[in-house]
């Protein structure tokens, strides 16, 4: 029987508290492994790399797009193929929308999209 040393108390004596339960959460979080086939991997991370994005965010990236096509039952490569088509702008539109699902929601990403047509309130505002 472990002995804790803030109490000297056996730990089937102590009372539960809130902080073990965070703890044993916590002492948990990083056992559940997410495995991808390699060349999956390379493939996402080597389009996001060429696309001009550093090596840390490339990698967070790819990852979160590979769950995001695990979850959708999307290969991949098709993924891929579709993300060619588009121009820097639209790519960094589409991660952030994939990269806000898995954010907190009290903290999106977000972009600004401009208004090309003028609209009778616009007229009251003064820019």
């Amino acid at each position: 029987m472990a002995i804790d040393r803030n109490t000297n108390l056996p730990e089937s004596e102590r009372p539960n508290s809130s902080s073990d339960e965070v703890r044993n959460f916590f002492d948990k979080f990083f056992l559940h492994q997410i495995t991808f086939p390699s060349n999956q991997i390379d493939a996402v991370l080597g389009y996001f790399m060429k696309r001009g994005f550093d090596e840390i965010s490339a990698r967070s990236t790819a990852i979160v797009m590979l769950n995001q096509a695990r979850l959708e039952n999307v290969n991949p490569f098709q993924l891929l193929d579709t993300l060619k088509g588009l121009s820097d702008v639209q790519l960094s539109q589409v991660v952030t929308e994939v990269l806000n699902v898995y954010r907190d929601k009290r903290s999106v990403l977000g972009f600004k999209l401009t208004v090309l047509e003028e609209t009778l309130e616009s007229r009251n505002i003064v820019q």
